[in-house]
């Protein structure tokens, strides 16, 4: 994969985790997911997410990973 391809699916993600958010604030969220607001911020403004706070995210919000990630299939598992 094309680096500019990978760097324009790397700039969706923090898109992806403020969807998953939803209308929750950022610190209630921080606190359903066990991790501080400061890092919620951070990787909804770019910074790129540390993998435990992807694993967490995933599994406490039953997202899929492939599309947390890479923006493929559906949001929810089933």
């Amino acid at each position: 994969m094309a680096t500019a391809s990978l760097q324009r699916i790397k700039r969706k993600l923090p898109d992806r985790i403020s969807q998953v958010r939803g209308d929750r604030s950022q610190r209630q969220f921080a606190r359903d997911l066990g991790v501080f607001q400061q890092n919620v911020n951070r990787y909804e403004n770019g910074t790129t997410p540390h993998t435990d706070f992807l694993i967490t995210l995933a599994v406490k919000e039953q997202v899929s990973l492939d599309w947390l990630l890479l923006g493929k299939g559906k949001m929810k598992k089933k």
